[in-house]
């Protein structure tokens, strides 16, 4: 599926916005649902993580610019995190 991606650094960083961000909306209403789950921010540091398996995968594939862009995008959301858990 990941093949026919162009190797751009914007391919990347959109990839790196998407998935994390489905995956956190999933788990941020599973949290609100199940009130066991409400203080469960390794939910949120899991769905961050995805990342690093995407990240993996496109330089295994050799392709550099699209990792880059999934790396930005992973320090986007670890900024991100930071801010909600200091206002917390």
């Amino acid at each position: 599926m990941f093949k026919q991606i162009k190797d751009t650094v914007l391919t990347g960083f959109g990839i790196g916005i998407l998935v994390p961000g489905l995956l956190i909306g999933i788990a941020w209403y599973i949290m609100h649902v199940v009130s066991y789950l409400a203080k469960a921010d390794l939910l949120l540091i899991g769905c961050i993580g995805v990342n690093a398996l995407l990240l993996k995968y496109f330089f295994k594939q050799n392709k550099e610019n699209t990792g880059r862009g999934v790396l930005s995008a992973t320090f986007i959301w670890a900024l991100a995190f930071f801010v909600y858990k200091v206002r917390q």
